[in-house]
């Protein structure tokens, strides 16, 4: 067993519930000596049950604390010597041992219900972070490429070209952004009609007559890198099937412009 193996199993939570084995037990112990950083982890986590619990405790019954009480109280005033022989002294003691035996059957019941629900509510926070956890990273994807898209545009060695739409598709606009140094393009699409779920909207190349792909215009966002191509004599954008095409439906271009 390693840090890692045990931190991703969620071991150290298993460990404080008691419900691993004795020898992994023993690994984990041997782990935490060992490690001060896993074990001020452990101490954060052994805190952290202790808060939840603590938070989330339950009144038992009021009936139950008043007949421990009176079981308690019968059994101190009761005589220490006792006759054997009597058949009702027997009975009588042995119905006080049954009630106590009953009420603590019914506190334990009521220990293991409140544990179950404080592992509940501990997956449920698990769960909750790995969600909040996916949500940072998303925006911080999407901040870092808003940051590249704004660096590429406001580069001054970054060229503008305007891709209007011909005959086909005349309402369409595609604003590209292109920077031979960085060697980077970005394009806008917002101004790009809307296509079906079939078909999508191919960038292409032309170099010395040849069309080279630049990549799939996504549907979902206005602004994207696209392929740079060392040589492009100009750009154009087709109409393709679903996932793009490996060489250009000439017949379904609906836009280009020729670089300077």
């Amino acid at each position: 067993m390693d840090k890692k193996t045990l931190l991703e199993n969620g071991l150290l939570e298993q460990y404080l519930l008691g419900e691993l084995n004795a020898k992994e037990r023993e690994q984990i112990e041997q782990l935490l000596a060992s490690d001060a950083e896993l074990k001020t982890h452990f101490d954060q986590l052994e805190q952290n049950f202790e808060t939840l619990g603590l938070e989330n405790t339950v009144t038992p019954p009021v009936k139950v604390k008043t007949q421990l009480l009176e079981g308690i109280k019968s059994s101190s005033n009761a005589t220490k010597v006792v006759d054997l022989k009597s058949n009702n002294n027997s009975k009588w003691y042995l119905g006080i041992a049954a009630s106590i035996a009953g009420l603590l059957m019914i506190g334990s019941f009521w220990m293991y219900n409140q544990l179950n629900q404080v592992k509940q509510q501990l997956q449920t926070v698990e769960t909750n972070n790995t969600e909040l956890n996916t949500t940072i990273e998303v925006l911080n994807k999407e901040l870092r490429d808003t940051n590249t898209f704004y660096t590429a545009i406001v580069n001054p060695d970054t060229e503008q070209y305007i891709l209007k739409g011909n005959d086909l598709l005349p309402e369409a606009k595609v604003v590209s952004y292109v920077n031979h140094k960085t060697k980077s393009v970005v394009i806008n699409t917002e101004r790009l009609p809307k296509l079906d779920d079939n078909h999508d909207y191919q960038m292409w190349a032309d170099v010395e007559g040849e069309m080279i792909n630049m990549g799939v215009i996504a549907k979902d966002k206005t602004l994207m890198t696209m392929a740079y191509i060392d040589h492009a004599e100009s750009l154009n954008i087709t109409i393709e099937p679903a996932g793009g095409n490996d060489h250009p439906t000439v017949e379904k271009l609906v836009t280009n412009v020729y670089l300077n």
